[in-house]
Formats: C-alpha cells, structure tokens, sequence
C-alpha cells in the first residue's frame, strides 16, 4: 500500500483542525468568527490549545496552495507584493477604515468616502478592490464597501476627524493600525534597498533604511528628531500593542522569582516603560525593580506608572532610572538583568557591548534573562524539538516561521539587528561571559544565562 500523498495529509491536517476549532468555539457556545463581520475580541483569541491548532492550519493551508498552484502563479503573486504593502499604507495614511467604522455594516460609496478622506475616488475604488480581492474589505455592492474582520482592527480607536486633526496621538490605543503605518512607512520605504545593500552596499552604511533616508546612525537616533515624534509614537504603540499579546506567564515562569530574598533587585534594561516588570511586579511584590532607558522613554514610564501601580514607585518597590546600556551599568550586584526584545534590535558587536556592561555589574548569583525570539530552521533539526505533522515545514512557515523569517529581514531592513537560532545565543553569551542555562521556548522565549 503507498503512503498518503502530501495533498491528503495537507488535507486532513487543515480538516481536523478546522473540527476541533469548532468544537473549541461550540464549548464556549459560540460561532467561529465571519470574516465578513469587524472582529470583536473572543474568550477564545489567548487559548494556547486554540492557537497552535490556528497555526497548524494556516502552515498547512498556505503549503497545499504552494503545492498545487503551478509555480509560474505563485510567482507572478509573490514578485508584486509590494501592492500589498502600497495600498495598505494608502489606507492608513487616509484613515480609509476609520471612514467605514462610523458608517457600519452598509458601507459607503467610494464616492462618499473621498469626500470623508480626501482620496480621489477613481484612484481609491482601484485601491480597495484590489485589497478587498484579498480579503481586506468587504464590497458589499458595486463600488460600495465595509469593514470586515481583518479590515476592521486598521481603525483607530477615536473618532475620524479627531484621528485627521492630531496626528501626534491619532494611533493611541491603536496597535494594528500602528503596526500598518510603520511597516508601510520607514519600513516599506527602506526594503526597496535591499538588494542593493546586500549585493553592494556602500562602506559604512549599516542598513537599507540609512541608504532610503540618507540618513546616517541608526533609526533610533531619527525617531528623535522633532519631524518624526509622531512616527516615534506609532512605532511605540505598535509595539506596546504586541506585547500586549504576550502571556504574562512567559515573564513570571521564566525563573524561579519567588524564592529570591525580600528586596532583592531586578534591573529591566532598556525595558521601556516597564511592561516587564509591571508583569512580575503583580505576582512577585516582595522584590524591587528598576526599569532603566533613555530620559524620553522614562518620562514616558513616569505616565505609565502613574496610571497602572503608583503605590508601586511612591513605595520605592519600583525604580525608574535613566540609562544607557552602551555605558557601564549603574545597578551592581542585583538578582537578575532582564532584556525584552532587546539583542535581536543589534548585531553581535554592539550586543556583546551591551552584554560586558552587565557581565561586569554582575556577582556569580546574578541570572540574565533574556526575552526574544527563537529562530528555528526551516528543516527538522535532529535533537531538536519534535517537528510538526509531515509534510509541514519544520519552522510551521506561514504558520509561524514567515512571521518570524519577516521579523529578522526587518532588523536587518532597518534596525541592523538580527534574530538568532539557539547556536547563535549560546556563542553571543559566551563571548561576553555569560553560559546559557535554560531556554523556555515560547513568543518570545526565556533565555536564562549564568556568569562564567
């Protein structure tokens, strides 16, 4: 008997997702989500159980389309997916769905929502076909369309005329939308330079961002100038909202925090308001955190405090501190440094830069925890962890690995940094005296490291 093609395989992996999908949902006595509706949040959207089983079906889905489609058609789409970023950033810039909010489930007339947005109408109803032939968008009628699922989390979270007057604050509150507006914007504008930077890019450049902008440093140093404050903002909502999508429970498992002594001292570098820390703060009070950044970003976590814990900083438990983390580290001796999110932003000379500070501040009880992404292989890695259901790539691909692989072409794109596969971490904390410990694999995962 032979044994069962991929097509059947791809088949019964999206089948048998799809059923305990809607076993998950009837439990909780609920429809799975329309896309033809605006989302609406879900007992369901941080189920564990219900999220991998969403990326089994995605990974399987997109590689039985890779399969089947003549692979001239999957090029001729792949090559011109910059339309897909082109007109996502026309639809943020015009505030096109927060038109069709206030104008609910019937839509509105291309026509109409010119006169809204300012947006040429002809121009606009080739833009929104095209997205809306991609599932973003609904036409509802010739030349009339609504928000749907997907199109529906690109609205701001104000009214539409405040969001065209301030646009400081307009993506407040807002992470999808920010997260749209940077990537089709800094982002979009610096990958048309990547393959010039890769095949020959001038000496000194650093990234394909300083050859877009012609701008010299890195985009941090951009993010402060008085022109881009706004884009400063967008690009912290976007990724306070992502964050947000993260279980606490990756912060607060990631190391044995509550057998530390009272008042021992965790240091948040370069922890931005201090999301972290808040998460640890909440289930372990009896230790004291500082929360380090640069000045701005610590005015910042002044607001953010005030609104979440202020007992917190009023009672010394929580410390906001100014820092460099090229510089040498104030903080001597504490119980753990932690950094979210914050190697994969730098190349291995800065990071090990970064890294040295901390070694030097440390005592030989002092852990390192570092919060990132795992880059696995696009392959089985033998005495890795167990591969997913054959025939499905080894990184789940659409279903977790594109994101990822995106990721690490974006701080190539624009920050210069990179995301690293477990060998990579090990050989980075070595060359600053660190030994990796334990690794708690997770989005993002716990890396945990002891001085040597």
């Amino acid at each position: 008997m032979s044994s069962t093609s991929p097509l059947v395989a791809l088949a019964r992996i999206i089948s048998q997702g799809v059923q305990t999908l809607e076993s998950a949902y009837s439990k909780k006595n609920l429809s799975f989500p329309s896309l033809d509706e605006p989302f609406k949040p879900s007992p369901l959207d941080d189920d564990p159980d219900v999220g991998n089983t969403t990326r089994l079906v995605i990974a399987a889905a997109f590689q039985i389309i890779a399969t089947v489609r003549p692979p001239q058609e999957t090029i001729l789409d792949y090559a011109p997916a910059m339309y897909l970023s082109a007109t996502l950033g026309v639809v943020d810039e015009a505030n096109i769905a927060d038109a069709l909010k206030e104008a609910g489930p019937k839509g509105l007339h291309v026509n109409d929502i010119s006169t809204k947005t300012g947006v040429d109408s002809d121009k606009l109803s080739r833009v929104l076909r095209y997205l809306a032939s991609r599932h973003v968008f609904t036409e509802v009628s010739p030349d009339v369309y609504a928000n749907n699922r997907i199109s529906s989390v690109l609205a701001k979270t104000k009214p539409l005329e405040e969001v065209k007057k301030d646009k400081l604050t307009k993506y407040d509150g807002a992470p999808s939308a920010a997260y749209t507006g940077h990537m089709t914007d800094e982002s979009f504008k610096a990958a048309a330079y990547l393959s010039s930077y890769i095949k020959d890019g001038p000496q000194g450049i650093v990234t394909p961002w300083n050859l877009a902008t012609g701008k010299a440093g890195p985009v941090w140093r951009w993010y402060e100038e008085p022109e881009n404050l706004w884009r400063f903002n967008r690009f912290t909502a976007a990724m306070k909202g992502s964050a947000d999508h993260f279980a606490s429970s990756i912060y607060t498992e990631s190391l044995d925090w509550k057998s530390l002594p009272p008042n021992s001292v965790v240091v948040d570098v370069g922890g931005s308001v201090g999301k972290v820390t808040y998460e640890l703060y909440k289930v372990f009070p009896h230790l004291k955190y500082v929360v380090q950044d640069l000045p701005p970003v610590v005015k910042d976590a002044e607001n953010f405090w005030a609104e979440v814990a202020p007992k917190a900083v009023k009672a010394g438990r929580v410390s906001l501190q100014a820092q460099d983390f090229f510089q040498p580290q104030a903080i001597k001796g504490p119980a753990a440094f932690v950094l979210r999110f914050i190697i994969h932003d730098w190349l291995d000379g800065p990071n090990i830069k970064i890294l040295k500070h901390l070694r030097a501040a440390a005592t030989p009880a002092t852990r390192l925890v570092i919060f990132d992404a795992l880059m696995p292989h696009v392959c089985a890695v033998p005495g890795g962890p167990p591969p997913p259901p054959s025939p499905l790539l080894g990184n789940l691909g659409a279903g977790m690995g594109a994101f990822l692989t995106m990721l690490d072409l974006q701080m190539l794109t624009v920050t210069g940094g990179k995301e690293r596969t477990l060998k990579e971490f090990v050989s980075l904390g070595a060359a600053a005296g660190w030994k990796l410990e334990t690794v708690k694999p997770g989005m993002p995962s716990a890396f945990v490291f002891v001085p040597v």
